[in-house]
């Protein structure tokens, strides 16, 4: 599940022969599955203690749905680095260090004009199994004794889905007000007819005509 703002109701997007369904909740965001968008499944069994890179782009539906989600006209391309390692002494955890690399359109706040942008962002994650997030007691007191502790992904079974983790973590960078460089407000006008005391003291202060 995730959750972002967006505009709009329901979203119906096809990718792939799935009927994707987004939803709006009450609070204004919205609800779906990422997975079923953009999925690259791998099994934990044969990540070891060394980092080992995993890479992945999304294909070029899969960036054109992941735009309609994420409310922006365009996703000119995703990918990700996933450097996965098993943690030391937590069985069924997996630390990962993400490059993600992403080229997108975006709406400025200012000007309303699109605008492209790069987006490239290092970020710590730690996939746990859903199964262990029931004993929270070990995982909250990790979190205070380590309030920079990597965000945490569940998963179920022994697979863990990178797409769907690279597209939330890309949701997470998107600037909620982008604006584009060198973009400013549009001066105000002061036209006399949109401003008739203006035009009474322009029409005051104008010398009469000459009368000879």
């Amino acid at each position: 599940m995730f959750g972002l703002g967006c505009h709009g109701g329901r979203l119906d997007v096809n990718v792939a022969d799935h009927d994707i369904k987004v939803t709006n909740d009450e609070d204004g965001g919205v609800s779906g599955d990422l997975g079923l968008i953009f999925s690259r499944k791998t099994r934990i069994g044969g990540i070891g203690a060394a980092p080992e890179p995993f890479r992945i782009v999304a294909t070029d539906a899969e960036c054109r749905a992941l735009a309609a989600v994420f409310g922006l006209p365009a996703i000119a391309g995703l990918s990700g680095v996933f450097a996965l390692s098993a943690a030391k002494g937590r069985g069924g955890v997996i630390d990962a260090e993400l490059s993600l690399t992403a080229k997108l359109t975006q709406i400025c706040v200012l000007s309303l004009e699109p605008f492209d942008s790069v987006v490239a962002e290092q970020e710590k994650l730690r996939f746990v199994s859903a199964a262990s997030l029931g004993e929270s007691a070990d995982i909250a007191q990790l979190n205070q004794e380590n309030l920079e502790a990597p965000d945490e992904i569940p998963y179920m079974g022994d697979v863990i889905d990178l797409g769907a983790a690279l597209a939330e973590q890309l949701a997470l960078t998107l600037d909620p007000y982008p604006r584009k460089p060198g973009a400013e407000l549009p001066a105000a006008r002061e036209d006399s007819a949109a401003n008739p005391f203006a035009a009474l003291a322009a029409a005051r202060n104008k010398p009469a005509p000459d009368q000879n």
